[in-house]
């Protein structure tokens, strides 16, 4: 969420994975009692709920007390035991403990936040194009964009604008969270503004135990281009979708205007930051929870659960047959509804592919007019004189479509078992016969 959030984690993790490949410090136990007693005191600061605070910290005294952590002197080992016994007593997948004390002296240097420091946050930034990695327009007009972070970065609202007008002109849009760990609540307000109509809603809320406060985040009543808000929205989901990603697809799918598709997210709804313990650990210390005004509560612990639950590296071409369905079926000029058909075979093809026996496929060799097919390596290929070359990707055993041409296909013409002839085919029907030459 807001100032940090699950990439930053991810990549705290992984420099203590670099930084931790030679023999650390033997851990004594007069360490541990500090690393302890800063747990214990900032949880009692700031963590999210007094309850599972207290509970926390009689644990990890008792359990200090009872010397449970006197033969660990691996620092890692006690920042993994540590985090295990505060998971065991109220799961935040957001709350741990971690031993990197290079990425600590990283952070306090950076906490001067000299020009160099923020020179290089924001060429990070910069280099990963704020989260956007992927914008195209897919057959059937459906817009797609490969989303993998929510930025706090100002620089990165003029891409979403630019994204969003990118998108404006699409039937359906499918937005790609599947490895987006999260960011800043600010973006995933704006993006959410973007496929919702007005009046202002509210989107989420935010609670700060500390304060005793609350923040509310509420739609935008004006947008820099054109709004989405009738475009059939899908969003893709893993079990690595978190933090900020996860509100976005709670808000919308409680909202009624967006489909979530592919796998439970992972279960962070709470805002964090790093807290520095001492020279040689640091924590994840969550210190607001977010209040949705729907469901009057959040996805902490249990995630979002997708309104069609498959595996991830299926939920693209779901969501691609589910958008063309629907647009085919909502569709009463008949040209579009069949050209939204057209596109739907291409989609279930690539979900379900077709495999063709090599006799038959053999059968299909010939010239047909001023086609020509082929068999090349298992595979049929078409040309057409004075053409460049086309692989044939079956839709059935007799009908074929091409990737690299999606308004155009071929079907062949059999009496009895003898191929006579080939067809072509627009989205419109039957465009022209050329029988086979003997």
């Amino acid at each position: 969420m807001k100032k940090c959030h699950y990439l930053f984690t991810l990549l705290l993790l992984t420099f203590s994975l670099l930084f931790a490949q030679g023999n650390p410090p033997v851990l004594e136990k007069a360490e541990q009692k500090t690393v302890i007693d800063s747990v214990c005191a900032n949880l009692e600061r700031e963590y999210i709920f007094p309850d599972a605070t207290k509970k926390y910290v009689a644990a990890l005294k008792k359990n200090l007390r009872a010397g449970k952590y006197n033969g660990v002197t691996d620092p890692r080992e006690f920042a993994a035991k540590l985090t295990e016994d505060l998971a065991a007593i109220h799961r935040d997948d957001h709350l741990r403990i971690m031993f990197n004390p290079d990425r600590i002296k990283i952070e306090r240097q950076s906490a001067q936040q000299d020009e160099a420091a923020i020179l290089f946050k924001k060429r990070q930034e910069r280099i990963a194009n704020y989260g956007f990695a992927e914008i195209k327009i897919l057959p059937g007009n459906i817009g797609y964009l490969k989303f993998n972070s929510f930025s706090e970065d100002p620089d990165a609202y003029p891409v979403a604008v630019g994204a969003m007008n990118f998108l404006a002109n699409a039937d359906a849009v499918i937005i790609d969270l599947r490895q987006n760990g999260g960011g800043a609540a600010e973006m995933v307000q704006f993006l959410c503004s973007y496929f919702l109509d007005n009046p202002r809603k509210l989107l989420n809320s935010f609670y700060y135990q500390k304060k005793d406060t609350t923040t509310q985040y509420w739609s935008y009543t004006y947008l820099p281009g054109k709004r989405l808000d009738k475009v059939d929205l899908y969003l893709l989901t893993s079990k690595n979708t978190f933090s900020a990603a996860e509100e976005f697809c709670y808000n919308l799918k409680n909202m009624k205007r967006a489909t979530v598709i592919g796998e439970t997210t992972g279960g962070g709804a709470h805002n964090n930051r790093f807290v520095i313990l001492n020279d040689n650990f640091l924590m994840s210390l969550p210190f607001a929870r977010a209040y949705n005004p729907i469901t009057k509560t959040n996805w902490e612990g249990v995630g979002v659960e997708p309104d069609i639950k498959i595996a991830s590296d299926k939920a693209l071409e779901t969501a691609q047959m589910l958008a063309m369905k629907k647009l085919s079926e909502k569709e009463e000029d008949p040209k579009f509804k069949r050209y939204y058909s057209w596109v739907l075979v291409g989609y279930q093809s690539q979900a379900n592919p077709v495999t063709i026996s090599p006799e038959v496929m053999k059968s299909y060799v010939g010239t047909y007019g001023p086609r020509t097919i082929t068999l090349e390596d298992g595979s049929l290929f078409y040309q057409r004189e004075g053409r460049a070359k086309f692989k044939m990707i079956p839709l059935s055993e007799d009908y074929f479509g091409f990737d690299e041409i999606d308004y155009f296909r071929l079907k062949f013409i059999k009496e009895g078992n003898k191929v006579v002839a080939v067809e072509g085919y627009t989205p419109d029907g039957p465009a022209d016969r050329h029988l086979k030459e003997k």
